[in-house]
């Protein structure tokens, strides 16, 4: 089931809201959260999803497991961990990419080992790296013991099971422990608009945006691309997937007020961003710091000198693109965000001068904008097709320009010939510029007095000194905006991270 679905907005989401908040009212959290479970797992079985078995079973195994490491003293904790892992990352690595090395090696050695043939399981990515963080929250004991119903919950919990954010155990257990909601009204009325911001990006953005990439790089199938269409094709991918995911995430984190539980902030306006560094602060927040804290500070971290920091930096990379998927264009993706986070660390170590912070902000882009091409480029080579054409190596001719046809019409592909609409290209400019310069969802609910504030700070009475209060112009707006997404709702397109 997709957020951006009629089914989903109009019949699921109210009906898992109110039965939330009447089990709360009337039989108490534990109630609750059962309701909560049994709609999250419906979530999650309704449509024709590959290995949804799957997951119910990782849920139990990890269950034990995670209670057998609390449980165990101090020299039986570790292998308890080493089991837990092994497991998670076996599976992960059988059905997401066996058949990837299997191609590999095949190719590299004239082999016919069979492809295993596996389907992904879709969510497995998010789901198996939430149970890994609770193994090792548990091993740190940063976990507690809970019941079945509240750890299946924390992991089924349907507004980030399929795309995120990667929860900690102690992030989401004691919210479903609560056995009332303060200032219902307000998280309501907050969750409602965040939802409503978050549709609006996904339909009126997202989605056009999409076509537009998807047809470009199409035809770097057919052959070179010239450096115009090469620049609409990789600028309109970096504004389909910015809205697509921070869509998403405004979305979880607007149903989650409705039931009064607070999601992580995953998302904080990358594209403003004038470094590199700053760009991974900024962008897909928790997977950020699910790297940091279970694989680059275990590798060493900057403990064990400057060479070996950047040597870590890199590798977490690397092995956070092939997280993203089984393919070199992923290995690609994330070793060039690698050595660009290692040598911004060089270069400030080394104490070379400041970058002045317009050209910095450019060449970030830049380097964002060209690192986004290999991760949506199903091959390499049509990777290296739509980089020879950015760089100019396809030719400069001019497309001819379309009619001044609606947004939202599909682009004409003939080979070696792309067509563009003039509001094509409008699109792709203003969803690049707000996300440059426009305020983002949170400080836009700020700015309503709506109380809505980054993790750490809940919904209250007071917020920074100014009362939280609903404004009939703030209503009206949203209302507005949420009828227009909803009209724009087509096909139902899978948000990005589902393929994850």
């Amino acid at each position: 089931m997709l957020f951006n679905s009629y089914a989903f907005i109009f019949i699921f989401l109210p009906l898992a809201v109110a039965g939330y908040l009447l089990a709360l009212r009337m039989a108490g959290p534990f109630a609750a959260s059962a309701v909560a479970l049994a709609f999250s797992a419906g979530f999650y079985l309704f449509g024709e999803h590959h290995h949804q078995w799957l997951i119910f079973v990782s849920i139990a195994f990890n269950f034990v497991v995670g209670h057998a490491i609390l449980a165990a003293g101090p020299r039986t904790r570790k292998p308890w961990l080493i089991l837990g892992l092994v497991a998670n990352l076996g599976v992960l690595f059988a059905f997401k990419y066996s058949g990837f090395f299997v191609g590999q090696i095949n190719l590299l050695l004239g082999a016919q080992i069979p492809d295993p043939g596996l389907s992904l399981p879709i969510g497995i990515s998010f789901y198996t790296f939430t149970q890994i963080a609770f193994l090792c929250d548990c091993y740190a004991r940063h976990a507690d013991r809970t019941d079945p119903v509240r750890y299946g919950l924390f992991v089924t919990y349907f507004p980030h099971l399929i795309a995120g954010p990667i929860l900690h155990h102690r992030e989401m257990v004691p919210q479903f422990m609560r056995r009332r909601i303060t200032r219902l009204p307000v998280r309501l009325y907050a969750g409602v608009g965040m939802f409503a911001l978050g549709l609006a990006k996904k339909t009126l953005l997202a989605d056009p945006c999409g076509w537009i990439a998807s047809e470009i790089f199409a035809s770097a199938e057919l052959g070179p691309v010239q450096f115009v269409s090469a620049w609409v094709g990789a600028l309109a991918y970096t504004g389909q997937i910015y809205y697509d995911f921070s869509g998403y995430s405004d979305m979880a984190i607007g149903i989650s007020y409705m039931m009064g539980i607070r999601l992580p902030y995953n998302f904080n306006s990358p594209y403003k961003s004038r470094s590199i560094v700053e760009f991974w602060r900024r962008w897909h927040i928790t997977l950020s710091r699910f790297l940091r804290d279970y694989l680059y500070i275990p590798l060493g971290g900057s403990r064990k000198g400057k060479a070996r920091r950047y040597l870590n930096l890199a590798a977490t990379m690397v092995l956070g693109g092939l997280w993203h998927g089984a393919g070199w264009t992923f290995l690609a993706w994330g070793a060039i965000h690698g050595g660009a986070l290692a040598l911004a660390h060089g270069w400030r170590d080394l104490r070379m001068p400041r970058v002045p912070s317009f050209l910095s902000y450019t060449l970030t882009l830049f380097l964002v904008v060209m690192a986004w091409v290999p991760f949506r480029a199903p091959t390499m080579e049509i990777a290296n097709t739509l980089w020879a054409g950015m760089l100019g190596l396809g030719g400069f001719s001019f497309p001819a320009l379309g009619p001044l046809s609606p947004v939202y019409e599909a682009l004409h592909i003939v080979p070696g010939q792309i067509s563009f609409g003039v509001p094509d290209l409008l699109l792709i400019g203003t969803a690049l510029l707000l996300a440059a310069v426009a305020p983002n969802s949170q400080e836009l609910m700020r700015r309503f007095r709506m109380g809505l504030q980054s993790p750490g700070y809940e919904i209250a009475g007071r917020t920074r000194g100014v009362s939280v209060r609903m404004t009939w112009r703030w209503a009206i707006l949203i209302g507005v905006l949420f009828a227009v997404a909803a009209r724009s709702i087509g096909g139902y397109s899978e948000f990005i991270y589902f393929q994850f």
